[in-house]
């Protein structure tokens, strides 16, 4: 059960920062590091204030973020293996779920956040909770629970 979580973290991890990056760079103020540092503010109100070990540790706040995220999906995947036949149909859900969570629960209760978002956030970060996360994540849980879930009723 830890390999797809793991894989799952670092691949969907790594897209997602990556393209939290880019669209800093396009359409932001330009400064990874502070856009970094405000991911590690969600849990660290300080975080803002500490440089580079706190870009640093806003990484890592996101991939426990991403992590918390894939374990939810493996756990629902082995609970309802349904989800394992149709992994591209449930990623564009679960994508849905946590953009739902993330940008009209989450975000907005801990920064204050007005409701609803501007529609370049809603764009974007549709986009990155379904093509990014959502997908890979249940791509790579199929990919890699199928195999172990048919050979484990095959024994039974």
């Amino acid at each position: 059960m830890l390999r797809p979580i793991a894989i799952a973290t670092a691949v969907s991890g790594a897209l997602d920062i990556l393209f939290a990056m880019i669209l800093t760079m396009t359409i932001g103020k330009g400064d990874i590091p502070a856009m970094l540092r405000f991911v590690a503010s969600g849990p660290f109100p300080q975080a803002p204030e500490w440089g580079g070990p706190g870009a640093v540790l806003g990484l890592l706040v996101h991939f426990t973020l991403m992590a918390i995220m894939a374990t939810i999906f493996v756990l629902a995947a082995r609970q309802y293996p349904a989800i394992l036949q149709s992994p591209v149909k449930w990623g564009v859900i679960y994508g849905l779920i946590t953009y739902v969570a993330m940008n009209w629960i989450v975000v907005p209760l801990r920064f204050d956040s007005p409701l609803p978002p501007k529609p370049i956030s809603i764009a974007t970060q549709l986009f990155a909770h379904i093509v990014l996360v959502g997908i890979p994540f249940a791509l790579i849980t199929a990919r890699t629970l199928r195999p172990a879930l048919v050979a484990g009723r095959a024994t039974t």
